[in-house]
């Protein structure tokens, strides 16, 4: 499961629409049970509305600041602006760690959606979000 306040769920989907067209994106820096602490917003580098890449100097920070800060870079997040919140191929191939969540805000829909999946193996399964 992930946890979230309502506060960081909003910084996610606010980097994402102010993305637009292009996809957003970002990091999130938690805890290893699931709770986010903070949203660590990233350029799309590969500008693009199907696909997203974090900016190298934001990773290299964020892993930084996550060990100086004894938190964790616990997961990624992005938005899928034409297709639904669910993992594309090309998300299950680039997913780089099992244990991370992976995190997609819908933005084709009028009502915006906000998901969670794990990806071990090439296997997907989403897992719950919860609003706190």
């Amino acid at each position: 499961m992930l946890q979230l306040t309502a506060d960081l769920r909003d910084a996610m989907v606010a980097t994402c629409v102010r993305a637009l067209p292009e996809e957003g994106c970002g990091l999130l820096l938690g805890s290893s049970d699931g709770v986010v602490m903070e949203v660590v917003a990233s350029v799309n580098v590969a500008h693009s509305a199907r696909v997203y890449e974090i900016d190298p100097r934001v990773l290299l920070h964020t892993f930084r600041r996550a060990d100086d800060e004894g938190v964790m870079v616990m997961g990624v997040f992005h938005s899928h602006t034409h297709s639904e919140p669910r993992p594309s191929p090309t998300d299950v191939a680039q997913a780089p760690d099992p244990s991370w969540h992976y995190v997609l805000v819908g933005l084709r829909e009028e009502t915006t959606q906000v998901r969670s999946f794990r990806i071990e193996n090439g296997v997907v399964s989403e897992e719950s979000v919860e609003i706190r």
